[in-house]
């Protein structure tokens, strides 16, 4: 499974408001706290302290609270949530898979490890 939060520096009365307020905001599922005091944006390294704002940052964190993931966007560069899906589904196989990888063909079809394909090909005596 995976959590999901949204956090920035606005307080929660402000998501709320905004949750209230639009169509898309209204459907988050996901806890969205505040973080007013930017004492959360600072400890992951995204706070602007000449604007008190925050950046934008993606972090996936595993069970263990290591951080296998971390991208930070200046505020006018958006996010892809099908990109940060393929991208956790790459953490959660590497996490049951040691030592192999896991890679997309263009064409969204999913490799299950580039090292298994490497070894059959190795194996079968086409390389």
């Amino acid at each position: 499974g995976v959590e999901i939060y949204a956090v920035s520096t606005d307080t929660h009365f402000a998501h709320k408001a905004w949750h209230d307020s639009s169509d898309t905001i209204s459907k988050i599922q996901y806890p969205m706290p505040g973080d007013p005091t930017g004492a959360i944006s600072r400890s992951f390294g995204v706070m602007t302290e000449s604007t008190s704002l925050a950046l934008r940052g993606t972090f996936v964190i595993n069970p263990e609270g290591q951080i296998k993931l971390c991208e930070i966007h200046d505020d006018g560069i958006s996010r892809d949530a099908k990109e940060l899906l393929r991208k956790v589904q790459a953490a959660q196989y590497v996490a049951t898979h040691p030592g192999e990888v896991w890679s997309v063909l263009h064409d969204g079809v999913a490799v299950t490890s580039v090292l298994n394909l490497i070894r059959q090909a190795c194996s079968s005596g086409s390389v």
